[in-house]
Order: structure tokens, then C-alpha cells, then sequence
């Protein structure tokens, strides 16, 4: 006795397939826009020729339709379908608020 597998067809047809999609984290460096925030994510990768460990990055925009996320807010970025020319990431979550610092009177 074989038990039947469904197929991707027939997992779409029951209904929507969940996707995986690529989730990022970095460092908000502006906020300054109207719902949209860039993120800086930082990685370390070997030098493809030397071996040594070079820190290389990268900046996305993401939509942040609340505006909650500030300027220095360690933030978790998620794929989306492309919402304008640049933008094709959203706010998932603030992962770390930025130190505030006091106020010079």
C-alpha cells in the first residue's frame, strides 16, 4: 500500500503555499523618509584571494509603514514584492532601540 504525496499543484490548488523569504538584520541609518528606513547589514566573509576576514556591507530600503523604527534601531528586515523603484524589504521587527542619549541643555 503506497500512500499518495500531494503534489506542489495540488498544495496550491488546497490553497496558498507559504514562502520562504530572506529575512535580514542590520542597523537603521536614516529614517528620514516618509515609511521608509534604510538598513545597513554588516557581514564578515573571508577574503576570496588573502583568507583574511573582511567586514563588507550593504544597504537596503525597507518600508515601515508605523514608523516606529529609529535612527540606530538594531531592526529584523524581511523580502517583499517590490513596493517602489528601490524598495523591496519591509519592517518585520525592532530588535533594539538605540541608546537615547541626554539631551545638552
Amino acid at each position: 500500500m503506497t500512500e499518495a504525496k500531494p503534489t506542489e499543484a495540488g498544495t496550491e490548488a488546497a490553497g496558498k503555499v507559504k514562502r520562504h523569504h530572506q529575512e535580514k538584520v542590520g542597523v537603521v541609518t536614516s529614517a528620514k523618509m516618509e515609511k521608509t528606513i534604510v538598513v545597513e547589514v554588516r557581514r564578515r566573509v573571508p577574503h576570496p584571494v588573502y583568507k583574511r576576514t573582511v567586514t563588507k556591507r550593504s544597504k537596503f530600503m525597507a518600508h515601515d509603514e508605523t514608523r516606529k523604527a529609529k535612527e540606530g534601531d538594531m531592526v529584523r528586515i524581511v523580502e517583499t514584492r517590490p513596493l517602489s523603484k528601490s524598495k523591496r524589504w519591509v519592517l518585520k521587527e525592532v530588535i533594539r532601540a538605540a541608546a537615547v542619549a541626554a539631551p545638552v541643555v
